[in-house]
């Protein structure tokens, strides 16, 4: 519920972000290539006098032309500020949805993402003296090196996951009595699991605090509690962002399943996706960032494809910062549509996960006539009715888009685990 003083914090933080994106737009127009030729062909000044003629003028950017414009001048593109020689840092894109992207930093846009992180960590709760193990690789994954360097800086002891099987990590976190974990909401379950296996009783895991990140399951509330259930004593702790544009939002501390965007840092907008305009008061919509900090590869009205349903007034927290009820609802372009019906990867994960005895699940979405549909792939916990399960996730299912989808259940280890983002959502 907004209050009388919601409007002055908001005019606050707007002109905060004005003041950051002049600078911003002074350093990139005429040096950086991508930029100055989007400027060109729009017609457009780098000297808006206001926020409002900033997002009413300027172009959108789209994953699309970054990825074109890598494939034209590999292998970073030309959306690079500054010569090449001032960037000590590369990422890259899982690749999840499309050609991966590359992604250079210099030491000042690291650092932005540094504090960025700093703030994430403040709102979770994690402080000197704490013990972080970070089940992740070392690999190109820019999520994994902010979020380990940005917690050494807090004070934390920080534990590396990487080149460890899931049954070493899990021993890992026992021996050196980590007490943050930081992996993706799938991969929380699969340690459950592998622990299962390996008798290793969770409710004596020193895990009190659970950051996720990746994937929506953070938000979604059978997820996060059925992540809960299986680490007695761990609070999930959501956050989102995007090797494009870096560590975006994190969840309120009052309200689990709310995102806050870091305004101080990203100028935030939501559009309707089907015409590129403000969406609707209340609607959910298509995010849009702008990179206010990351001056060497910045994005500027960059189109996310992430799918969110903003707030603006006072939080239960105390804070004016935009809210994204629900946090990240889907990806625009996971929707399907089947039979008349859209659906969301997330709406299906909400299902999946109130069912205590799915282990493990996958969808399979076919298209034959220009009609999609869709079956369900079900890994069940031992000892579980087969039946009792089918039956019970064709209720839900039917309850839930008026659909009759097919659950068919598959022998234990049939299905794909995985230690990042897990791709469930199978289409031939």
């Amino acid at each position: 519920m907004a209050s009388l003083g919601t409007f002055p914090k908001r005019l606050a933080i707007g002109t905060g972000q004005f003041d950051q994106l002049r600078v911003l737009l002074a350093a990139v127009f005429g040096r950086n290539p991508f930029y100055s030729a989007k400027f060109d062909a729009a017609g457009v000044s780098y000297k808006p006098r206001h926020l409002g003629e900033f997002t009413d003028a300027f172009p959108f950017t789209t994953k699309a032309e970054i990825t074109a414009d890598q494939e034209a001048h590999p292998p970073y593109g030309t959306n690079l500020t500054f010569p090449l020689e001032r960037y000590t840092r590369l990422c890259q894109t899982s690749g999840t949805s499309g050609t991966p992207l590359r992604w250079l930093d210099t030491p000042e846009s690291w650092e932005w993402m540094l504090r960025n992180w700093e703030q994430i960590y403040g709102a979770a709760g994690v402080k000197r003296g704490d013990r972080a193990f970070f089940a992740f690789s070392f690999g190109p994954f820019l999520g994994f090196w902010t979020a380990f360097e940005a917690a050494a800086r807090v004070g934390a002891l920080c534990l590396s996951g990487g080149a460890m099987s899931s049954a070493a990590r899990l021993r890992a976190i026992f021996d050196h009595q980590a007490n943050v974990l930081c992996c993706t909401p799938t991969y929380a379950l699969r340690l459950a699991e592998v622990a299962a296996e390996e008798k290793i009783d969770l409710a004596q895991s020193p895990v009190k605090l659970i950051i996720v990140a990746g994937e929506p399951g953070g938000s979604i509330p059978a997820t996060r509690s059925r992540i809960e259930q299986l680490w007695p004593g761990a609070r999930v702790f959501d956050h989102h962002g995007m090797t494009e544009v870096g560590p975006v939002s994190y969840e309120c501390p009052a309200r689990p399943g709310v995102l806050h965007v870091i305004e101080t840092s990203y100028l935030a907008e939501v559009i309707d996706p089907a015409n590129g305009r403000a969406a609707e008061e209340g609607s959910a919509g298509e995010l849009v960032l702008t990179t206010l900090g990351r001056v060497g590869s910045p994005m500027l009205r960059y189109r996310t494809g992430d799918l969110v349903k903003p707030s603006y007034g006072l939080c239960e927290c105390g804070r004016h910062e935009m809210a994204l009820e629900g946090g990240i609802l889907g990806r625009i372009d996971d929707m399907v549509i089947v039979r008349g019906v859209n659906i969301y990867p997330g709406a299906v994960e909400q299902i999946m996960s109130s069912c205590a005895d799915v282990l493990e699940y996958r969808v399979h979405v076919s298209t034959s006539d220009a009609l999609a549909e869709m079956e369900v792939q079900v890994e069940t916990q031992p000892g579980a009715s087969e039946s009792v399960v089918v039956q019970r996730l064709q209720e839900e299912f039917d309850r839930a888009f008026r659909l009759r989808v097919p659950v068919k259940v598959v022998p234990a280890g049939t299905l794909p685990r995985a230690e990042a983002k897990a791709k469930r959502f199978v289409r031939a």
